[in-house]
């Protein structure tokens, strides 16, 4: 007894149409930089780049997802996988916001100039 072969086109073209909608929007808010989310600030960084981030998580947990077959094992395994990565982005997130705005306060009120 063998196993009939699934074609899984249909489901390719789906991630293939998910992917490319929000990459398109990436690419439109990067180009446009619409100055509703440029110029207003949460958590000390304006909205675009927050919805930069939240768009690029939501890819990179999407292909993993479809691409790593996740949706077929048990819930245990999922958080298993996704929650220290979870995790590490949060924490990198924090690392890179804090370190940005400290080095933002020496090179402002100093009189080391930017020459990068």
């Amino acid at each position: 007894m063998s196993h009939a072969h699934e074609s899984n086109t249909a489901r390719i073209w789906k991630v293939f149409a998910i992917l490319s909608v929000v990459t398109i929007i990436e690419v439109i808010l990067g180009i446009y930089k619409p100055a509703s989310l440029n110029f207003s600030h949460f958590l000390g960084m304006n909205l675009l780049n927050w919805i930069f981030y939240i768009l690029t998580v939501f890819k990179a947990y999407y292909i993993v997802w479809a691409f790593m077959h996740m949706e077929g094992e048990t819930s245990s395994l999922r958080w298993s996988v996704v929650l220290p990565v979870v995790f590490l982005v949060l924490y990198l997130l924090f690392i890179l916001l804090t370190e940005g705005n400290y080095i933002y306060g020496v090179f402002k009120d100093s009189t080391i100039k930017w020459n990068f």
